[in-house]
């Protein structure tokens, strides 16, 4: 369980993944500006004050509150070599009881997409989603269109599952997504994609 002392801090191979710091917020600005055009196609539309201070502050606040009470994990992707901020990675909506379930979130920045550290760093999730949360399920959604992301979600052991219509407004607009997920214990073998 997830407890109010407890820091999280996942290290991979090229990456510390830990939540969100106030001292973060020119990183992740700057970064966010320079991924817009990136990012937005993919993503629910930003509030008006998406990059200010208090925004980013009330964004710390819930990170923090959504460990204690154990309802999420969201992380920043921090390159060792020079602590540049890459992206984040989020399991959120945390399911106890029968479900021992997760839905995964994610964003790379612009100049760090296709280096391999989003499949980095969602494998380091999901493995301590299952072997510290001891959760069985981890779910992922994105668009039909998305195919970097969709990519990452295979190759890092998610299996396609089906549609949901109009699941999330993206870009401003009720969006159809294709369901991927991971389990802990899984016989499904390779599945078709749509």
């Amino acid at each position: 369980m997830i407890g109010r002392r407890r820091k999280i801090r996942i290290e991979t191979e090229r990456m510390t993944l830990r939540p969100p710091a106030h001292g973060d917020h020119r990183s992740w600005v700057d970064l966010r500006r320079n991924s817009t055009d990136f990012l937005t196609p993919w993503e629910p539309n930003w509030a008006n004050d998406h990059f200010t201070r208090k925004s980013f502050t009330n964004r710390v606040y819930w990170a923090q509150r959504s460990i204690t009470s154990g309802t999420a994990v969201p992380l920043f992707l921090i390159r060792r070599s020079d602590d540049a901020l890459l992206g984040a990675v989020t399991l959120d909506t945390i399911r106890r009881g029968p479900a021992q379930a997760a839905t995964l979130g994610y964003w790379t920045g612009a100049p760090y997409a296709r280096q391999g550290y989003m499949r980095e760093a969602i494998e380091a999730v999901v493995h301590y989603a299952f072997n510290t949360l001891d959760l069985s399920r981890v779910e992922a959604a994105c668009l039909p269109e998305n195919k970097a992301s969709r990519g990452v979600l295979e190759k890092t052991g998610f299996k396609y599952e089906g549609v949901a219509q109009s699941y999330l407004q993206i870009n401003g607009r009720w969006r159809t997504h294709v369901l991927y997920a991971n389990l802990r214990l899984d016989r499904r073998g390779k599945t078709a994609t749509g």
